[in-house]
């Protein structure tokens, strides 16, 4: 017969069991929060498949997309019984830029209406991303799982580019061809914007190769992703993206230097970037040697870089016409034909010269409200960076920083900032690299063991 004793075992073994499969359902609010994360960074990763988020149809499901997460967040606070936000300074000039866009449509200083409306609902799209971004990215460990998700996403578009360019047949994915013809390279009509988005991308892995947060294997294998991604850059051709890439990677060197993190990453560092010119010139030949070289010559449908020239010297003549609020928001490609100073087969649509483009479309206002967002995102993203390779809000911090310096190298010479893919994907990163530091989890105190010499046996104690 069972004993006192059996029977209290076999009740103690049933309560372990039974609190095994016990199941807690989480509030509805609780369980929202994954939801707008992931919802958030996955409508960026649609952008860059839907080539470049350019068409009416993708544009559309960037807009509503973005609308329907924001009201998902406030069906979430409405639940909770409060508000809670959580501030970033870069939201001041984007609300300032946002009434100035306002002003733009609402006095009629717009060369034309239809344009600045549609810009405005762009605008208000990437405004809502940086918002919920900031308001859903708050802890270490999901920063960690972006990081890797965003690195697999990354290295898995390269790979698909890179198998693109070895056997092209002048369509997107092998199966649409362009309405206009372009520079195909990945899902993208115009190679620099495919550069655009890897200088964005390949920071990621790139840093959390370097960091002490990651174990050996998983650090190889960051730093293999981003060669590929890094090297399809050059591949590509985009002598703007090959200028934003050299660049982040001196940002790296300096930062490196300068926090004296060692110079064993300074020498790491080096290393990939021979590496990776080595393997690009390998693969890429003569081509890529004659491309890099030829900045005035054109190439296939591109437009040349005399013709860069031109339409920033016909462009500045429009912003010298309305130079304190422009000519409204979106209305370049309507404005500019009275301006061109030359003949070509070409439809000039963009500035190709973002900041040319922001001073003929908002003036000085939008020119100044810029300065003062790029100064803001600096300014806090450098306080971060001080232990970036035992931190994750350091690292973070500054992956996002050399990605944006990229594209803000980059923009100089093209359009990636009118790219809706691209821009909403710029926009993000700056919030995050501008956001506070993650919260620290509490660490589990440990129990200390004493020494066994230190263990006084009772018989010895007076």
């Amino acid at each position: 017969m069972p004993t006192h004793g059996h029977k209290a075992e076999a009740q103690r073994r049933g309560t372990k069991l039974a609190a095994l499969f016990q199941f807690t359902p989480q509030p509805l609010s609780a369980r929202l929060g994954p939801i707008l994360l992931y919802g958030v960074f996955g409508l960026l990763m649609f952008g860059p498949l839907a080539f470049g988020g350019v068409e009416p149809w993708s544009i559309f499901v960037l807009e509503a997309g973005s609308a329907l997460l924001f009201l998902l967040w406030v069906t979430r606070q409405c639940l909770d019984n409060q508000v809670k936000i959580r501030a970033n300074r870069l939201f001041w000039p984007m609300g300032a830029f946002g009434l100035l866009i306002f002003f733009q449509i609402a006095f009629h200083t717009t060369a034309y209406r239809h344009d600045s409306v549609n810009g405005a609902l762009l605008f208000c799209a990437y405004a809502m991303l940086c918002f919920l971004s900031g308001q859903t990215l708050l802890g270490s460990a999901q920063a960690r799982k972006l990081a890797v998700i965003l690195s697999v996403y990354g290295c898995a578009l390269a790979s698909f580019s890179l198998l693109q360019g070895i056997a092209p047949n002048g369509k997107l994915y092998w199966l649409r061809q362009p309405r206009l013809g372009g520079w195909i390279y990945g899902p993208y009509v115009n190679h620099n914007h495919y550069a655009g988005l890897m200088e964005m991308l390949v920071p990621i892995p790139l840093v959390l190769a370097l960091t002490r947060m990651a174990h050996k294997n998983e650090r190889l294998t960051a730093a293999a992703a981003a060669a590929i991604m890094a090297g399809t850059i050059f591949l590509s051709g985009s002598r703007g993206g090959m200028l934003g890439l050299l660049v982040e990677l001196m940002v790296l060197a300096v930062v490196v230097v300068r926090q004296q993190k060692g110079m064993r990453l300074a020498l790491v560092t080096g290393a990939f970037l021979a590496i990776l010119i080595g393997l690009s010139v390998w693969l890429g030949g003569v081509e890529l040697g004659q491309r890099i070289l030829s900045v005035s010559a054109s190439a296939r449908s591109e437009i040349s870089g005399d013709l860069r020239w031109n339409i920033d010297r016909d462009a500045f003549k429009m912003f010298l016409k309305r130079p304190i609020s422009g000519w409204g928001l979106g209305t370049f490609p309507t404005v500019y034909p009275q301006f061109r100073s030359f003949y070509t087969n070409f439809f000039v649509n963009e500035a190709h010269d973002d900041y040319m483009q922001l001073l003929v479309e908002t003036g000085l206002l939008g020119f100044g409200i810029m300065v003062w967002y790029v100064i803001l995102l600096y300014r806090q993203a450098w306080k971060k960076i001080g232990h970036w390779t035992s931190d994750v809000s350091g690292a973070v911090a500054l992956a996002s920083l050399l990605g944006v310096t990229g594209i803000l190298v980059h923009s100089t010479v093209d359009f990636n900032l009118q790219i809706p893919a691209n821009a909403a994907f710029f926009y993000v990163l700056c919030t995050i690299a501008a956001a506070d530091p993650f919260a620290q989890p509490l660490r589990k105190r440990r129990a200390i063991k004493r020494p066994a010499e230190e263990i006084v046996p009772a018989s010895e104690v007076v």
